[in-house]
């Protein structure tokens, strides 16, 4: 205990005795703390890679049908977008059927382990996110879901953002399937 005091003792001496020669040279026989440097700052990401989340307007409701043209053209979902994505590796490796995780992209649905939803309306598309409403069915149920879907890490990563009733909280990220 003395060990550990003695130093504190001496530190706050010097720092309160205006400077004396001797009191300074004990000072500085004491072992200097030393500091945690400050993290670097992360790295920013790719422009097209980091639009912000968009933000639902409740005001706007999911059309009763899909437009006209749904899965054509630039109506269709981008291709960066469209393929085999797993939530976990073993989603996309999986012969057994029980892939919970898998998510497969088509240029007018996604297709999920027990439901599937259809294309209906494109708010916002680029060629690396689209955010749109989708006419759900699964288990003897139908909704409707907005879902903001982006590609990330030059087209390794997806992350879905659901919106309204009964969506996820957080975004879900997932892993392109080889």
């Amino acid at each position: 205990m003395m060990r550990w005091t003695m130093p504190a003792v001496l530190l706050l001496l010097a720092a309160c005795s205006g400077g004396d020669k001797d009191e300074q040279a004990e000072a500085d026989k004491v072992p200097a703390v030393p500091t945690v440097p400050e993290a670097a700052p992360a790295a920013p990401v790719a422009a097209q890679e980091s639009a912000p989340d968009y933000v639902a307007d409740s005001a706007v409701t999911p059309p009763a049908k899909p437009d006209p043209g749904i899965g054509q053209g630039d109506a269709a979902i981008p291709v960066a977008l469209q393929g085999r994505w797993g939530l976990v590796a073993a989603d996309c490796t999986s012969t057994k059927g029980d892939a919970k995780g898998l998510l497969t992209i088509g240029a007018a649905d996604l297709r999920f382990y027990e439901s599937q939803g259809i294309l209906a309306h494109i708010r916002e598309r680029s060629a690396t996110r689209l955010v749109a409403d989708y006419k759900f069915s699964g288990e003897g149920e139908d909704w409707d879901r907005l879902m903001q879907l982006t590609v990330q890490d030059g087209g390794k990563t997806l992350v879905r953002r659901d919106y309204g009733e009964g969506a996820a909280p957080e975004p879900m990220r997932y892993s392109r399937c080889a």
